[in-house]
């Protein structure tokens, strides 16, 4: 049975968790337009052997979405989380982070090490290196935030699915990418926007210098027909001092999603594997 609460963070926003499950902590934190249900599949099985806590980022799902843009910075999140984790009397926990979530992962870890058993970074990034390519990011960020607020959400969900990088979902059951759409189109407009402008992959800034900061058992995740965050993945490996790879086989940037057994079978051993460490 899946609990949800409510948790008041501060500075007008408050975040939902749904919890199931009993056993270990296991932070999940979605991506952008996802929402604690991104990972239902996960949660089926890893309720069986942990306590489950998924989060609604800021502006997506059931959290609000504050009309400050600073609410949403990532930087910030990780206090977020960690008050979150106190709430629920929480040390440490395994975390999990796909794609903007990743982000918000890698951050929390940088910030809380202490408070992290394990790692798990599915398709992200640790930020844009190059001062221009980050403020163009930056822009064009924006100014999709622009075109949300101005254009509604299925105008943008319309514009999203048309992204190149969603290519390999195509031959995916109807049904299945209908589940993904819908939960796309719940969201609000003025959540979506402020996240790209307070959490969008040009606000950040990189954090390549810190990677071996990292001192727990890490599994980075990419879909083999992703090609661009398997390449980025191979060099966070080499950065991170404790660090395995794991490329899902005929997957793109959302393995979870596009192929949810080998994903899960994956984090389930990369999650026993820590705890018999």
């Amino acid at each position: 049975m899946i609990e949800s609460q409510d948790v008041d963070v501060g500075n007008g926003l408050c975040l939902h968790v749904a919890t199931s499950g009993d056993g270990p902590p296991l932070v999940l934190l979605h991506g952008f337009t996802g929402s604690t249900q991104t990972w239902a599949s996960l949660r089926s099985l890893a309720e069986k052997t942990h306590t489950v806590i998924a989060v609604d980022l800021p502006g997506h799902g059931n959290s609000s979405a504050p009309n400050d843009p600073r609410c949403y910075s990532l930087t910030r999140f990780a206090e977020n989380l960690s008050q979150i984790l106190d709430e629920f009397s929480i040390d440490r926990t395994a975390l999990l982070g796909y794609s903007m979530g990743g982000r918000a992962a890698l951050r929390f870890a940088l910030a809380h090490g202490d408070r992290v058993s394990g790692l798990i970074l599915e398709s992200m990034s640790p930020g844009i290196p190059d001062p221009a390519t980050r403020a163009a990011r930056a822009r064009a960020d924006n100014a999709l935030a622009d075109a949300i607020e101005s254009d509604g959400i299925e105008a943008f969900v319309n514009r999203w699915e048309r992204l190149p990088i969603w290519d390999t979902q195509k031959n995916l059951p109807e049904e299945v990418r209908a589940r993904l759409r819908e939960q796309r189109l719940d969201n609000r407009q003025e959540g979506l926007a402020n996240s790209l402008r307070g959490a969008g992959a040009g606000q950040d800034e990189p954090v390549h210098d810190r990677l071996r900061e990292i001192d727990a058992p890490t599994l980075l995740m990419a879909g083999e027909l992703d090609s661009k965050y398997v390449e980025i993945a191979e060099s966070l490996q080499k950065a991170i001092p404790n660090a395995r790879l794991r490329v899902i086989e005929e997957a793109g940037h959302a393995p979870h999603f596009e192929r949810p057994d080998a994903f899960a079978s994956a984090v389930m051993g990369f999650l026993q594997d820590i705890a018999r460490a």
